[in-house]
């Protein structure tokens, strides 16, 4: 059985792909379509949101972050699935909330899940790169 915080960053992943898709003024009837789909767990979709609108919040300086540690690759390259497990982690790891280690494995099981075939690879590199420049592992 997976874990609340789990679930919540999977929930903030699909949050964050249709805001990127559909616009911002879009999240809320997102989160409340996600909700009937997914059934009621308040928990988990209360944290998604707030996730994903920390990263919402920061976008930029996350894209700016997540560029620089992929030896400067344009955020417009990366898939978006790739792009939006790149911000939600980075978010957590700013945060300090949550071990770094923790933030890293969640995104590589994120990128597995709904990822490409190489990208729990790149998402590891650019994370771990960007764990150490925060000076957490």
């Amino acid at each position: 059985m997976l874990r609340i915080e789990t679930k919540s960053r999977a929930r903030a992943l699909q949050l964050l792909y249709a805001w990127e898709l559909l616009g911002e003024p879009q999240l809320p009837l997102v989160a409340s379509g996600l909700a009937r789909l997914t059934g009621p767990e308040p928990r988990i979709l209360d944290r998604a949101e707030q996730l994903a609108a920390g990263v919402i919040a920061n976008v930029e300086s996350l894209d700016e972050a997540a560029a620089e540690a992929s030896d400067n690759w344009r955020m417009s390259r990366i898939a978006v699935v790739e792009r939006n497990i790149l911000r939600l982690a980075i978010h957590e790891l700013r945060q300090g909330e949550v071990p770094p280690k923790v933030v890293i494995d969640e995104a590589l099981r994120l990128a597995h899940w709904f990822g490409g075939s190489r990208a729990p690879g790149f998402v590891n590199g650019v994370l771990d790169g960007i764990a150490r420049a925060l000076g957490r592992l």
